[in-house]
């Protein structure tokens, strides 16, 4: 079932509020950003992300394909979300570091299906070997 969460980075400055079904599932990935910052997503369309402030505390970093905004508070350092373009996953979408979801409980979390992504081998539709590390 979908339901409105809001997130934020560390210290407060970005601040967001997203419609997302955690059953749907979230991911996991060894590519190496998301292996160096742990990164844990819920894809959503953009319609269902609302950036409420902090667009200008936002600093922006892109590597590889630049098919994807890395997107990080410039204050504190936290990555609450991402953005991007991929046609293969439906086109446009935000990924929400699901661990910045302020009012998300630890049930939600540990009962919310992870997909492994082989980002590392650009094998995005496939997990890697191993993803006990991440």
């Amino acid at each position: 079932m979908k339901k409105t969460y809001n997130g934020s980075c560390h210290c407060g400055k970005v601040r967001f509020q997203a419609l997302i079904d955690l059953a749907e599932g979230t991911g996991r990935c060894n590519c190496s950003i998301c292996t160096k910052s742990r990164g844990w997503g819920a894809i959503v369309k953009p319609e269902a992300f609302t950036l409420l402030s902090g667009e200008e505390e936002l600093s922006l970093y892109q590597f590889g394909t630049h098919s994807t905004e890395h997107l990080f508070c410039r204050h504190c350092g936290i990555r609450p979300f991402g953005r991007g373009n991929v046609p293969e996953i439906g086109g446009a979408y935000v990924s929400v570091n699901v661990t910045c979801l302020d009012d998300v409980t630890t049930e939600e979390l540990s009962t919310a299906p992870v997909m492994y992504m082989d980002g590392r081998n650009n094998n995005w539709f496939a997990p890697p070997a191993e993803t006990r590390y991440l």
